[in-house]
């Protein structure tokens, strides 16, 4: 019997073994965003949800809500389609009161069964915006530690979320597709083509409850700070970081003109 060399034997044995790669790959394409976008084009909202989450092939998937004036209708569907789907919610630390008892009320009202809150990092607050008025002076600093990063912590182990933007909300808004792909989590709009008038419709025949604040004029609620009243012909996320030129991030330059409603003024 003839002994094979040893260093023949570990050159084998490489060979034989998988390498060890890191998949780098981002989980979903454009093209599986097409895919969907093509499959479910004309089908309802409540259908399409009702199937994907039946199939359960998304993967860990949750819902991302701000507990707004129209956040009623997206959660109702989904916890139409399956409660148990989990949903998240970002409190800021800035929150009108009104949101939060409005959260508590929408989650027992439709039975979700898995809520959870992230918040920001203490001590991010502490080294970036200790007096907590960040926000007066650099809105999109102020979103970034508060919104932004809890966010993506949030969403850290998702390959699929859903959001509740849609389409008319602002120009800056259009176009927005059912499907997309982000960071290479597939991101739902499932209301991107509803008009507020469906909306409406849908709060009317099911009986949902309102924000406590749409009725004062809020038609868009985020931060108490960076809320307002919205004016007669405004868009609807016109009262959002008025005085600034922000819409959802960038620069932000001062912009004159603000009215004189004391709601549209600085909340100190």
């Amino acid at each position: 019997m003839t002994d094979t060399p040893s260093g023949a034997s570990d050159m084998a044995s490489s060979a034989a073994r998988k390498l060890d790669v890191i998949d780098a790959r981002p989980a979903y394409t454009q093209a599986d965003a097409d895919a969907l976008n093509t499959r479910f084009e004309g089908v309802d909202a409540q259908t399409m949800l009702r199937a994907l989450f039946a199939e359960d092939e998304l993967g860990e998937i949750a819902v991302v809500s701000s507990f707004g004036t129209e956040s009623a209708v997206l959660l109702h569907l989904v916890a139409k389609a399956d409660p148990a789907i989990p949903v998240i919610f970002v409190d800021t630390l800035k929150m009108f009161p009104e949101t939060l008892d409005y959260r508590d009320t929408l989650i027992e009202a439709f039975g979700i069964k898995n809520a959870s809150i992230v918040t920001p990092a203490p001590e991010t607050l502490t080294e970036k915006d200790e007096n907590g008025l960040r926000w007066s002076f650099d809105p999109d600093g102020c979103c970034a530690i508060r919104k932004v990063e809890p966010l993506a912590r949030a969403k850290h182990g998702l390959d699929a979320w859903i959001s509740g933007r849609k389409a008319f909300q602002s120009v800056t808004r259009e176009n927005i597709a059912r499907f997309e792909v982000e960071d290479g989590r597939l991101k739902l709009n499932p209301l991107g083509d509803w008009v507020k008038a469906d909306l409406d419709a849908y709060f009317e025949e099911h009986n949902l409850p309102r924000h406590p604040l749409e009725a004062e004029g809020y038609l868009s609620v985020g931060c108490a700070p960076c809320t307002s009243k919205v004016l007669p012909g405004e868009d609807p996320r016109a009262g959002r970081w008025r005085g600034w030129d922000k819409t959802e991030c960038g620069i932000h330059t001062p912009i004159d003109g603000a009215d004189d409603d004391e709601a549209n003024q600085p909340v100190f």
